[in-house]
């Protein structure tokens, strides 16, 4: 097999796809030079789970075969990587295969930390445990919602960044829908513990969030961070970040998102900054030290929300600017920190947030994205996976 590549991508997610299309799009003399080293077989939408969990949408529609969205004319290596040598343009594998580039792509996303719970991955998926950031036990968490019968209900959101920054409050307001719509509501208590100052970034869009927790009578505790479960007693043990405090939390169900963190394999590397994320310029993509190495989506150190969107313009960035070096030409392409978040707020409710590294927002449509619509959330569970599939991946949006 030849182990030698122009261009070679590490990930088949969303951001390691969408950057082998758009460079082959620019440039047919990549075609068979283009290898993305992804051990995975399967392919997810990720943000539909949020759905899933909620019971809107089966998780089936989230998945298909890695063979089908890789792009005609790009290689796939099918092995995970286990070190990067930048100084000699070459990676290794966890099968001792070593692949050399002309340039490199690191897009390999974010590693979920189940272990970072103290009794998480024991009861996950069980004892009323449950969590949308696992594909295995996302049924769960429907499961969950539908059969509570009142008690207290408990979301979290980690000290962490977390694949989209709003997927911890999107599923605590389908369960308050559903819990009105069941009968329950009355019976019950609705917690958010989490990590955060505030319920959202953006002034903006975290007022109307702020009358959602009213509106909804949500007991928001900020500056909590879950450190532990215990599953047989029912009861959550959060670290209070500015005063070290433990306090503990009786609930009858839990959803958990659990912390996060970057890939080891990236942290270990000399290809991370001191956090352990990749270190790339945040408008040009290109890695600070190693110029023919580029990073984007959620492993890389860009100081933005980790979305699907944020890729969606980070892509093409990072595309352009590839084959501008490849052709001894500036690097013109620049990526302004972009970000959406589509926060469910109920069924046929949503609010979507739009924004950049300045936090402020940078809307897209003519009219209020801080109000709540029904017509955003049809975009979000109907259109958005159309555009994933056919657009996004196939690089032409």
């Amino acid at each position: 097999m030849n182990n030698n590549y122009k261009v070679v991508i590490v990930g088949g997610g969303s951001a390691g796809i969408s950057v082998a299309a758009r460079l082959l799009r620019q440039s047919h003399s990549l075609f068979n030079q283009i290898a993305i080293v992804e051990p995975a077989d399967k392919h997810y939408y990720q943000p539909l789970w949020t759905l899933v969990g909620g019971g809107a949408a089966k998780k089936e529609v989230t998945e298909r075969e890695m063979q089908s969205v890789i792009p005609e004319g790009t290689i796939w290596i099918q092995e995970a990587v286990n070190t990067f040598l930048p100084n000699e343009n070459a990676i290794t594998t966890d099968q001792g295969t070593l692949i050399t580039y002309e340039y490199l792509v690191v897009a390999a996303g974010i590693e979920v930390n189940w272990n970072g719970v103290k009794g998480l991955q024991e009861a996950l998926g069980q004892h009323e445990v449950c969590s949308n950031y696992s594909y295995t036990h996302v049924d769960y968490t429907w499961e969950t919602i539908r059969s509570f019968k009142g008690g207290t209900a408990l979301f979290t959101h980690p000290a962490t960044p977390v694949k989209c920054g709003g997927a911890p409050q999107k599923i605590m307001y389908l369960a308050e829908d559903y819990f009105n719509r069941s009968g329950v509501r009355n019976q019950t208590q609705v917690v958010f513990g989490s990590a955060n100052p505030a319920i959202f970034d953006v002034a903006k869009y975290r007022a109307t969030l702020e009358k959602v927790l009213e509106r909804k009578q949500i007991d928001a505790r900020f500056r909590r961070n879950l450190i532990e479960i215990n599953a047989e007693e029912k009861i959550a043990t959060f670290e209070h970040l500015d005063t070290g405090a433990k306090e503990t939390v009786a609930y009858d169900m839990i959803h958990v998102t659990p912390p996060m963190q970057a890939p080891t394999f990236i942290k270990n590397s000399p290809l991370s900054d001191a956090a352990g994320w990749l270190d790339v310029h945040k408008h040009t993509l290109q890695h600070n030290q190693f110029a023919n190495v580029f990073g984007l989506g959620d492993c890389a150190n860009l100081p933005t929300s980790k979305t699907g969107a944020a890729i969606r313009k980070q892509a093409p960035v990072a595309a352009t600017n590839i084959i501008s070096l490849m052709r001894d030409q500036p690097l013109t392409a620049s990526y302004d920190g972009y970000s959406s978040c589509p926060i469910v707020t109920g069924y046929n409710k949503l609010v979507l947030a739009e924004f950049d590294y300045t936090k402020e927002p940078c809307e897209m449509m003519p009219f209020n994205q801080a109000v709540e619509r029904q017509s955003m959330y049809i975009l979000k569970k109907d259109l958005l996976p159309v555009m994933y599939w056919n657009g996004m991946l196939k690089g032409t949006m």
